[in-house]
């Protein structure tokens, strides 16, 4: 699967911002069948888990610093994953990845390691 991530850009604290993340499937394969989940890298900081939704209509799970504010969800008929961030502070500048896998299991979806497929990731920038 290829994916493409879009939708950062420059926001002031307190704003919102959706992130999109588009994939093409190989045949044989529905989107329905992979996890997807979605990553950060802020600035000199290493990658870190946001948030995930596994396969066949699992339940989201949130990194603690973005739970209540961040929401993921997924269109499995545009192929498509969504982030929806509110309440943005200056901590979540970051560049955003999305990531996906058929076989991720619930212990391991907060885990880069979980995932084979990447996006190019898209910079969100959160002013004070």
């Amino acid at each position: 699967v290829q994916l493409q991530a879009s939708g950062g850009g420059l926001v002031q604290a307190g704003g919102s911002l959706r992130l999109s993340c588009a994939a093409s499937v190989a045949s044989g394969r529905t989107f329905n069948s992979y996890a997807v989940a979605w990553f950060r890298q802020a600035p000199g900081m290493d990658r870190s888990f946001v948030a995930a939704m596994k396969q066949f209509g699992g339940r989201p799970y949130y990194a603690d610093s973005v739970k209540g504010r961040f929401t993921i969800s997924r269109d499995n008929a545009r192929k498509t994953v969504y982030l929806e961030m509110n309440s943005l502070n200056p901590e979540d500048t970051a560049v955003y990845y999305c990531a996906a896998d058929p076989s991720v299991i619930s212990s391991t979806q907060a885990s880069q390691s979980a995932y084979g497929y990447w996006g190019q990731g898209t910079k969100v920038t959160v002013s004070s």
